[in-house]
């Protein structure tokens, strides 16, 4: 009998760890084609910053509807450089969630794609210790461009994470004052098969999945390691 109910237990939730397995891998996917879009376009992420930074969050497709009360939720992942300095080639990826409330007039729904640049230790750590909010526990700023992105120096800027995005659909003033940011663990888990923290990934205790060497490639092809 309990041997019967065990083999029905694991029928049961087979379908349910693919399921999560598939959306975590779209989310990948996903990711490395944002990613793309934002280093090609006009104002987007300069190589420039790329190079100097830590750490990368991208959020594809974070979707907004705003009604007089707006709210968008994402989920995404962290990508780390490795090594003691963190200037090493780039980490396999943590599964991270984002989510964000908003009070005022807005104009419609919209979809998101976010790109948080890390730009030093300090903001690293904040993120990697749990839910960081973004302008009280790190303190964030829009990414420069164009000329001012070919001579910004991170290290002498009072500034954790530069934040690019790319829009599509119509939307006001969109932000990410107060945005709050957490690790994935659901996701994490169905990733790597096994409860981890994110610290761990990061720091190079896991192999790179396949749904993720799209996404880490790009990165160390833009941006190789400063070692």
């Amino acid at each position: 009998m309990k041997k019967n109910i065990l083999i029905a237990v694991i029928f049961l939730t087979a379908p349910c760890s693919l399921f999560a397995q598939s959306k975590v891998d779209k989310r990948l996917a996903n990711s490395a084609t944002a990613l793309q879009a934002i280093l090609e376009g006009d104002n987007g992420l300069p190589k420039s910053v790329l190079n100097q930074a830590v750490c990368v969050l991208i959020y594809p497709g974070v979707k907004k509807v705003a009604l007089g009360i707006g709210d968008s939720y994402g989920r995404g992942e962290l990508i780390c450089r490795k090594d003691a300095k963190m200037n090493g080639t780039w980490s396999a990826p943590a599964m991270y969630s984002l989510d964000q409330g908003s009070v005022g007039l807005q104009l419609g729904s919209t979809e998101t794609d976010f790109v948080l640049v890390v730009m030093n230790q300090k903001g690293a750590d904040q993120i990697l210790s749990g839910k960081t909010k973004l302008g009280a526990n790190a303190a964030a700023a829009a990414g420069p461009t164009g000329a001012q992105a070919s001579t910004y120096n991170a290290q002498a800027m009072n500034v954790d994470v530069l934040t690019y995005t790319r829009s599509k659909g119509l939307f006001a003033g969109v932000s990410l004052e107060g945005a709050t940011m957490d690790t994935d663990n659901d996701a994490n888990r169905a990733l790597y098969g096994k409860d981890i923290s994110a610290q761990n990934i990061v720091q190079g205790t896991e192999p790179i999945v396949s749904a993720a060497k799209p996404l880490i490639s790009l990165l160390d092809k833009t941006s190789p390691s400063r070692t």
